[in-house]
């Protein structure tokens, strides 16, 4: 049986800042192609967003048989300083396995890649779409593999994206939505002068607080269902200016709102921007993702199963948490998440339970099986 330690190993092993690009690209297909996958790799994009690498690789099944995915990431952040270990040279301590991507999101590709190993080939179709820049800007990633799966006619039935999702222990939760995300820069033009003679100049800063004080009042829902309530948070505020004696030429701020199924990023924007033109001033949205919801049912209950059966626990049906790509492979297909315990992602010293690992695998192979008998 495949072991997905040592494939988590070789991936931590292989630096991949985002944006990813070369070795571990290398390590993944040289995993991939002896289990009969064939590999797509493509690079898309120039900076400062790119170039960006991806892979999809697939493994067909008889005609007309299902298609089901796994997606997931092998950029990480950047790992910082004060390691116990090196980041990038993997480490058995104890029952831990050290490294930067143990969590977020190696040890997943690894357990997917181990679950696929002993599925025969006549099962049903399987494939992999990884990116390499879903921990940065995500222009040139996943929603270019989409591009090319639809370009190939080979869109899944169903995908599982590999998200450390799991929060005190492997399998209490899952993701079957997110909420969505977009980001606004406000900027109010004035004009500079001595603050002497306020009457030859004029301030931008209190229409902008004032502009401000109204979004922040703002009472965008209640929550849903399956969603918490929708916010609106003040992220940055810059005016730029070292002088005491001088109003400014210019003041700006950023907002970042996280909203619920009940708003687009579209109106949410149009709100801000009236608000901006109202007290003077411009508003420049950016829409990272909109919200999704995976309705429980066949497909949760299948990972819910899978989960049950490997340890005992159910996992609960949740929507919270920031984006991640599913965001962009909601419009492809019905996705989940579903990965590891997420306590020390994106920390100093990440690291996963090497049991974990092996567990994990074991789901994922129980996933797969089940999603690939559906008539």
């Amino acid at each position: 049986m495949t072991d997905a330690v040592k494939l988590a190993e070789a991936l931590i092993a292989c630096p991949s800042v985002t944006p990813a690009t070369g070795l571990v690209f290398d390590c993944m297909e040289d995993m991939l192609t002896p289990l009969g996958f064939d590999v797509h790799r493509f690079t898309k994009g120039e900076e400062p967003d790119g170039p960006v690498e991806n892979l999809f690789a697939i493994r067909r099944g008889p005609e007309g048989s299902k298609h089901f995915a796994f997606a997931g990431h092998l950029d990480v952040v950047p790992p910082g300083k004060n390691w116990n270990s090196g980041p990038f040279a993997p480490e058995r301590r104890g029952d831990l396995l050290f490294g930067r991507g143990a969590v977020d999101m190696k040890g997943s590709i690894a357990s997917m890649v181990a679950a696929v190993a002993d599925i025969p080939a006549d099962t049903g179709t399987i494939s992999f779409i990884i990116t390499g820049d879903e921990e940065g800007p995500a222009v040139y990633g996943t929603r270019a593999l989409i591009d090319h799966i639809r370009e190939i006619d080979e869109t899944p039935d169903l995908c599982l994206v590999g998200e450390p999702t799991s929060v005190n222990r492997l399998g209490d939760m899952m993701k079957i939505g997110r909420r969505g995300s977009v980001n606004i820069w406000l900027e109010v033009e004035g004009s500079q002068g001595h603050v002497a003679y306020p009457h030859l100049a004029e301030n931008p800063i209190p229409k902008l607080v004032t502009k401000l004080a109204e979004l922040n009042s703002l009472v965008l829902d209640e929550g849903t269902d399956w969603f918490q309530a929708s916010n609106l948070e003040i992220t940055e505020l810059e005016v730029d200016n070292p002088a005491h004696n001088v109003i400014p030429a210019k003041a700006t701020a950023r907002i970042s709102i996280r909203f619920n199924d009940l708003h687009s990023g579209t109106s949410l924007s149009e709100t801000v921007i009236a608000i901006a033109e109202k007290h003077g001033g411009k508003a420049n949205p950016i829409i990272s993702g909109e919200p999704f919801l995976t309705p429980p049912g066949e497909f949760s209950e299948m990972i819910a199963q899978a989960v049950k059966a490997e340890t005992g626990i159910e996992p609960e049906a949740s929507t919270s948490g920031g984006t991640s790509d599913a965001r962009f492979l909601k419009d492809l297909c019905p996705v989940i998440e579903f990965g590891l315990v997420n306590a020390t992602m994106h920390k100093t010293d990440e690291a996963v339970a090497i049991e974990d690992l092996r567990t994990l695998a074991n789901i994922y192979r129980r996933i797969v099986v089940a999603a690939l008998a559906v008539p």
